[in-house]
């Protein structure tokens, strides 16, 4: 819900600090006060074009600020979260507008773009009247309202499962067809290169191996004689095993004499042992090194292959295996092997079989819920002063085929005067009959996935009386399921609000100033009886204000 609205400097608004709270909240004023400011600074928070005109004259810039506590709302805290803006629950929407004309948005503190900002406004808050922030009449908005109060959404996201299957399947064989030529080479130079690697009888361990053994290999002469002097060194007569042997001889004497030198003794054993092994090792070294020239030869030669492999195809030698497996998963991607262009089109016949099978079945719910929404508005659109009106959702059929969202598009459509044709609600010229059909059509949805937070702008033209006071009780019932902020000029609708704002208008030696303020009680009492009696506020019209503020909370 939004919790909190500041704005600077726009317009004639220096400074406005609001506090909104859930349930209704209904804002009045004289004509000309400025509460249309409102509207427009939230659309300016929600990411409307703006205009350097909007500046307040006389300052470099306007700040709107609008903050939305996200508590229960897991959808807008999961698209934060996902573009990671998200704030422990809460979401604060920022537009700065300077005197040039450039303006930056930012969520949570974060610069974004204007669209981000536009994408997390429409699960936030929908305004209802004569603005270009209305939802309702958008095509995709009035699928999401019907299968919303159907409760379709899960049965839709599972067709469009096998939609986005079937056109993904559907564009790999387009491009195979189309690009047939191209293909057909590119399948001959994999199949070539594949059988390449294939014929060098790759083996990894010995990819990993080769460089090594061919080093080894042709040092193989130097290796020899530097090990074999080493060895014979260790070995001879007065080598340094023998040598130890002695060493280790006399110390041990000694240390029956001394028990001190045992440490010495320990270490001059244990060098002469490890001199031992070194000999024991270096020998089995030699033995198994080979001089023979042609094995050189060999490995020279298959190293040579390999490395021309590996610039042929880019990589080190130890790659060669992976490159081979990847050439493979190509050659079947580009139609071969079981992804043949056959295979493909039989898997798209069953996913068309599927989609025909999931989508029958939704238009039926569809057509039986679109009914039950059609009467449903329509009876609410009589009480709200729309006599003889009607409503209707029209299903447009589809060309055959595989559709994302089913068979159907949806077109919210509208006869404000008994005998006149339908035409689409988008058509509807009378502004307050579109706040009221879009009332209707909320409070019949109201169980259905909406935003959290409705405004309604002047839901009272051309009413006035007892249907001014169904208006009232209509939004104080849709608020028990959202946050409802109602724009009035009727004191039977005022009435009905559980906050009431009052918006003024002053002039002083910088110009014109719009403020609004929150009324208590004896306030409240003073504005509807106000809007009831005009200027001059009688006791008569303020025990009338009192008994409606009174009766609304029946």
């Amino acid at each position: 819900m939004l919790s909190q609205l500041t704005v600077k400097n726009l317009a004639v608004v220096e400074r406005l600090d609001l506090s909104f709270e859930p349930g209704m909240s209904t804002v009045t004023g004289e004509t000309g006060a400025g509460k249309s400011i409102l509207l427009q600074a939230l659309g300016l928070a929600l990411g409307v074009r703006a205009d350097s005109n909007l500046v307040r004259h006389g300052k470099d810039k306007a700040d709107i600020s609008a903050a939305f506590a996200l508590e229960h709302n897991q959808t807008v805290q999961d698209f934060l979260s996902e573009h990671s803006l998200e704030d422990e629950g809460e979401c604060i929407l920022r537009r700065v507008i300077t005197s040039d004309g450039r303006s930056k948005a930012f969520i949570n503190g974060n610069s974004v773009p204007l669209s981000t900002v536009r994408d997390v406004g429409d699960l936030l808050l929908d305004i209802h009247g004569q603005n270009e922030h209305q939802l309702l009449l958008r095509p995709d908005q009035q699928m999401k309202l019907l299968d919303g109060f159907a409760q379709l959404e899960a049965d839709k996201q599972a067709l469009n499962e096998v939609v986005k299957a079937h056109k993904t399947l559907s564009e790999k064989v387009n491009n195979l067809l189309n690009n047939q030529d191209i293909i057909e080479q590119q399948q001959a130079l994999y199949l070539h290169q594949v059988e390449e690697l294939n014929e060098a009888t790759l083996d990894q361990d010995e990819l990993n191996t080769i460089e090594a053994n061919f080093k080894t290999s042709a040092n193989s002469q130097a290796i020899n004689e530097k090990t074999s002097g080493v060895l014979n060194q260790l070995e001879s007569e007065a080598g340094a095993n023998a040598q130890l042997l002695t060493l280790s001889s006399q110390l041990s004497e000694a240390l029956e004499m001394d028990d001190r030198l045992q440490v010495g003794v320990e270490l001059l054993s244990s060098a002469q042992v490890q001199t031992q092994e070194a000999v024991y090792e270096l020998t089995q070294y030699l033995s198994r090194l080979s001089t023979d020239e042609q094995s050189a030869q060999e490995i020279e030669e298959r190293i040579s292959e390999l490395y021309s492999l590996g610039r042929k195809h880019q990589c080190q030698i130890e790659e060669l295996i992976t490159v081979r497996d990847q050439l493979t998963i190509k050659l079947e991607d580009i139609g071969g092997g079981a992804n043949s262009i056959d295979e493909m089109n039989s898997q798209l016949e069953v996913f068309a079989k599927q989609y025909q099978n999931k989508a029958q079945k939704f238009s039926k719910a569809r057509h039986a819920k679109a009914d039950e929404l059609s009467r449903l508005v329509t009876e609410a659109m009589q009480v709200l002063g729309m006599p003889g009106s009607e409503f209707k959702v029209g299903l447009n059929e589809k060309p055959d085929g595989v559709h994302l969202n089913g068979h159907e598009s949806i077109e919210f459509l509208v006869t404000t005067n008994m005998g006149q044709a339908f035409k689409p609600l988008k058509k509807v010229a009378s502004g307050g009959e579109l706040s009221r059909i879009s009332l209707a059509i909320s409070v019949v949805s109201s169980d259905s996935e909406y935003t959290p937070t409705l405004i309604f702008d002047e839901v009272d033209v051309g009413i006035s009386g007892a249907v001014a006071e169904v208006v009232g009780r209509k939004l104080q019932e849709l608020a028990k399921n959202y946050q409802i902020i109602c724009i009035t000029h009727l004191a039977q609708v005022a009435a009905f609000g559980h906050q009431h704002l009052r918006v003024s208008k002053v002039q002083n030696t910088q110009g014109a100033q719009t403020t609004v303020e929150q009324l208590e009680d004896e306030q409240r009492v003073d504005e509807v009886a106000r809007i009831l009696g005009g200027a001059t506020v009688t006791d008569k019209a303020r025990v009338a204000a009192a008994e409606m503020i009174a009766s609304s909370r029946v």
